[in-house]
């Protein structure tokens, strides 16, 4: 059975919601089925702590210290004209989302309270206390579901997408409460399934953040670009385990917390002039390079000489979270570690966020735009996000027509008797590619270990493919064959690049 539709969204985070609704207000007579493989709110989106930077003082900021800032963090890679649109574009976006209802906060003169954060040279961070996520995701939801022409289906993941002759005509999708596989039609798909953060051991990606629309589109042969400018968040909260781990958000930082060593030395004056206020990966090479010196697994986030009544109020889910596992901030210091936080290559678009697939469209995480470089500035990831979802609404709104197909381009995908694979396989090559990926193409990287990386990835991948054959198809089993896929392109342009420049560092 094929389910037809006019526009196909995949993923249900800041970037697909944004389309779908601006999409769905402009033609009320066309469907829009949006597609996310588990709850509904669940998303990178969700998680962004910081918020969105935008211009918004003028008095004190300008568009031109703001690109500034974006092209100094990119490192000599990003495309002027795009930084240059998704900034003066910003303020519009945000301004839309107050507009739907989002509540940000404000300061006692009843404007917006800007935050600053590393790489920023003026306060420009609009934010909802220390979970900025959250508050988005509730009012772009909100929004989505008083659009009648939206059709939101959770815990469907989405295959494969269907392409012939280079123009993408929908996707295959796994209903995981029945195990059927739907057939989805559409004039138009757009990816937004965000992040790849579970292919590294420590990461602050929710567990949904698997690459599947980077590993989709590179199997559809869409131009991929800049994979390996992996940016690491450096200040995690540290865990043993290899797991999801909380953020400590970068603005702790910009409120004027320190990072030490054991011993308690504030360490980040020796590399940087701006301290703990440099941007990431300055900060997380300098926090490896220490680990490195004194063999310690963890740094020290200290925070012991802030306002106890003004870091609670602006932080509190930080505060509970240390709490809850035995730090109490005001006198003891945080474990912190870098952990994988952003991709700032993925599937390449134009200014419209057009793939080089017809009809396939990208934004947000898993794209490739250009804005970021070599390494994203601080909260210029949700802007990336609303702006080109914009960009993408207002081309199609232009270019709106019906692809012309033949029965024979949807070809049934059948199921039928085969046996289900041990789910221990799954779990156990998962934690060992996990390893294998923290190990040998973390922070700092040489070809020695990315070429013995890339020859383990590359087995794991002949041996998951045949599977996908074999046995029965699962969410967990494409997930890890979008991993092992989204791992090699990963090592494959590390090993490729020569120069070091951004987040990407290689001896």
């Amino acid at each position: 059975m094929i389910t037809e539709t006019d526009y196909l969204v995949i993923g249900s985070g800041i970037a697909g919601l944004t389309f779908a609704i601006k999409i769905a207000t402009q033609f009320p007579e066309k469907t829009i089925i949006i597609v996310t493989k588990s709850a509904e709110e669940e998303s990178n989106t969700k998680y962004a702590q910081g918020g969105i930077a935008v211009v918004h003082n003028f008095e004190e900021d300008n568009f031109n210290m703001h690109i500034n800032d974006t092209l100094i963090c990119g490192d000599g890679l990003c495309n002027l004209e795009v930084v240059e649109m998704v900034v003066k574009d910003g303020p519009k976006r945000v301004l839309e989302l107050i507009d739907w209802g989002a509540n940000f906060d404000k300061n006692i003169a009843g404007n917006l309270d800007l935050g600053r954060e590393g790489g920023h040279t003026k306060n420009r961070v609009v934010h909802h206390k220390d979970h900025t996520g959250i508050e988005i995701e509730r009012i772009i939801l909100e929004e989505t579901h008083r659009s009648k022409n939206i059709i939101l289906l959770d815990f469907h993941f989405a295959l494969e997408l269907i392409v012939k002759n280079n123009r993408c005509l929908g996707s295959y999708v796994l209903n995981e409460k029945t195990n059927e596989i739907l057939i989805f039609k559409a004039d138009f798909t757009i990816l937004a399934t965000g992040g790849i953060g579970q292919v590294y051991g420590h990461t602050t990606n929710p567990i949904i953040a698997t690459g599947d629309g980077i590993a989709m589109a590179n199997r559809a042969k869409a131009k991929i670009m800049d994979m390996e400018f992996i940016q690491f968040h450096p200040t995690a909260l540290y865990t043993k385990e290899h797991k999801s781990t909380f953020l400590i958000s970068e603005a702790v930082r910009g409120f004027g917390a320190y990072l030490r060593t054991k011993n308690g030395k504030r360490f980040m004056l020796d590399y940087d002039s701006r301290g703990e206020l440099a941007s990431r990966d300055i900060v997380s090479r300098s926090i490896v390079k220490e680990l490195k010196k004194s063999k310690d697994v963890c740094v020290y986030l200290d925070c012991t000489h802030l306002d106890l009544a003004a870091f609670k109020k602006q932080f509190p889910v930080i505060y509970s979270r240390c709490k809850e596992v035995g730090i109490e901030i005001f006198f003891n210091w945080i474990p912190v570690v870098p952990a994988q936080h952003y991709l700032c290559g993925g599937i390449s678009v134009d200014l419209n966020g057009q793939t080089t697939v017809a009809n396939l469209f990208a934004c947000g995480e898993c794209s490739r735009t250009g804005l970021h470089g070599a390494n994203r500035l601080a909260s210029n990831s949700l802007l990336e996000a609303l702006v080109y979802s914009e960009r993408i609404y207002r081309h199609l709104s232009e270019a709106s027509f019906k692809i012309e197909t033949r029965k024979d381009d949807f070809l049934s995908w059948h199921e039928s008797d085969k046996p289900i694979l041990d789910e221990h396989y799954i779990s156990d090559t998962t934690m060992l590619l996990q390893s294998l990926m923290q190990q040998n193409v973390g922070v700092v990287r040489n070809n020695i270990d990315l070429n013995s990386a890339k020859r383990q990835l590359e087995i794991w991948k002949k041996e998951v493919s045949k599977m996908i054959v074999d046995y029965t198809i699962t969410k967990e089993m494409y997930e890890l064959l979008n991993m092992i896929e989204v791992s090699l392109l990963i090592v494959t342009a590390s090993i490729s690049r020569d120069q070091n420049c951004g987040g990407f560092v290689k001896i």
